[in-house]
């Protein structure tokens, strides 16, 4: 067997499968084939096993669980069939082409981080299939959804995630609790350095002085260098443009080498629920991208993410790849059919009530979106964000 693909429905197991995940009897050549693609090893794998593929699975246990999708010819299950990228771009998209041309996949999933949803878009809009892009952070948004009329981008652009990071730190600064001195790093790949480049301008309008300022190659294992070098320009703030492995590590260096800035914030995986199960108190007061308000809707769709996947849900892609998830589901049950260009058509003609609140992404891409959070008191609070107004007090980090 291609040891790449995990067909979550086998036809050898389909029903020892199906008493597992509560699928029942469907027949496989009934089921609606969705394809997930997303690294499983290599430097992301982390972060994906936390906040890409739990969700789909959640999703396909849920519809499954109530007969399946609802279409004008009946109801019809998703058998989801996954591929392994190795946090590769080439693997990504040879693993996209072969769901396309060899399993006939009826819908396939946005992949997983920015440079990767960037390189398989052609093949989405090749296709017609909608795609539905979570983890994809980007400023080329107005150029993409013109070149891509299939795209949809469920998160914010590189402008909004710095600007509201320096307006955070800024905010922290007016009111006399940290000094004007940012330290900024950040990996080197298409999402770090997308960032990287839009926050330079960004924070020093805000007037805050660059004292350091430096990038690492993407799996980088000992950042103590980089911390240290951080540390002897002596900031009064870091930020780390960073992915899952490097953030968990960072905080970790940061308190060995005694980088006791009063604003910390570092990017993706701050929210993981692992992360402040790993540091507790020193997470306390940590800033990041994502958050969350703290809403019934939120609580119990983490809830049920835990029961069901056996996995944390995150504090920021999670509850969106639910809320698109729902997007999606909403307009394939109004449209009756897996019609991909009606599909496409319905979402770019109305809003949707998910987990998250009203989704709209008429325009291809969501204008609501949080972008900086913060670990107080065991919850990542949304601090900032564009489109929503009931954010927490933000904090210093007093607690090295």
């Amino acid at each position: 067997m291609d040891n790449m693909k995990r067909r979550i429905l086998s036809a050898a197991a389909a029903a020892a499968v199906a008493g597992l995940l509560g699928l029942g009897g469907a027949n496989a050549q009934d089921a609606i084939k969705v394809g997930v693609v997303g690294p499983k090893t290599g430097p992301l794998a982390g972060g994906a096993a936390i906040t890409h593929f739990p969700n789909f699975r959640l999703w396909q246990k849920l519809v499954n669980d109530r007969g399946g999708l609802k279409l004008k010819t009946g109801q019809r299950k998703i058998e989801l069939i996954e591929y392994d990228d190795r946090t590769q771009p080439p693997e990504t998209i040879k693993a996209v082409e072969r769901l396309v041309n060899v399993d006939k996949a009826d819908l396939i999933m946005p992949v997983y981080g920015t440079g990767f949803n960037l390189a398989v878009a052609p093949i989405f809009a090749k296709y017609n299939y909608p795609l539905l892009g979570q983890a994809f952070v980007t400023d080329q948004g107005p150029e993409l959804i013109k070149r891509y009329p299939n795209l949809f981008i469920f998160q914010g652009s590189t402008q909004q995630f710095a600007r509201d990071a320096a307006n955070t730190l800024k905010k922290l600064r007016d009111e006399g609790k940290i000094g004007n001195k940012v330290a900024i790093v950040n990996v080197a790949d298409a999402f770090g350095i997308e960032l990287a480049n839009a926050g330079r301008p960004i924070f020093e309008k805000a007037g805050f002085q660059i004292v350091y300022d430096k990038s690492y190659p993407l799996g980088t294992q000992d950042l103590s260098p980089v911390v240290k070098a951080a540390k002897a320009a002596n900031p009064d703030a870091f930020v780390a443009w960073s992915y899952p492995p490097d953030t968990m590590a960072l905080l970790e260096v940061a308190k060995v080498e005694g980088l006791n800035v009063k604003a910390y914030y570092s990017a993706v995986a701050t929210a993981f629920q692992g992360f402040y199960g790993k540091y507790g108190q020193l997470a306390e007061n940590v800033l990041g991208a994502g958050g969350y308000e703290d809403t019934p809707a939120i609580r119990n769709y983490m809830k049920i993410h835990k029961e069901v996947t056996g996995v944390d849900a995150d504090y920021w892609g999670s509850v969106m790849y639910g809320s698109l998830l729902q997007v999606l589901e909403q307009s394939i049950e109004t449209v009756g059919a897996i019609d991909k260009q009606a599909i496409i058509d319905h979402m770019k003609k109305n809003t949707f009530k998910t987990y998250a609140g009203e989704m709209d992404v008429r325009n291809q891409q969501m204008k609501n979106v949080w972008t900086v959070g913060q670990w107080q008191n065991g919850f990542f609070h949304a601090v900032a964000g564009e489109g929503y107004t009931n954010f927490k007090p933000v904090k210093v980090k007093d607690n090295w």
